[in-house]
């Protein structure tokens, strides 16, 4: 099975490429795509702390938006600028679509 097949074909800012893939027995996760969170996704979690990269407030959220669906513990074994990546790509559902397509400063 290969992910980046997927990524490369069409650019989605909502797919990571993982600088460390994720090891899980046999399966092997290269790449993450992260789906924009409901309220339900957010609940237990202070929009602050995802906006402040806490890593406990990102690690919680990201098995509840990923495809494939990461653990808990896969969450936690991220690279360091694999969790930034997340973040960033996380911060990027807040941004109003206006914002978005609007670059007036």
């Amino acid at each position: 099975m290969n992910h980046n097949t997927e990524a490369t074909d069409t650019i989605d800012p909502n797919v990571i490429v993982l600088e460390t893939p994720i090891k899980r027995g046999e399966e092997v996760i290269r790449s993450i795509r992260l789906r924009k969170p409901s309220a339900g996704d957010l609940r237990g979690i202070k929009l602050h702390d995802l906006a402040q990269m806490d890593v406990t407030a990102l690690t919680t959220v990201l098995p509840r938006i990923s495809q494939p669906l990461l653990t808990l513990n896969d969450a936690a074994k991220l690279e360091p600028a694999d969790l930034v990546e997340v973040a960033r790509v996380m911060s990027d559902f807040f941004v109003p679509n206006a914002e978005k397509v609007s670059p007036t400063a």
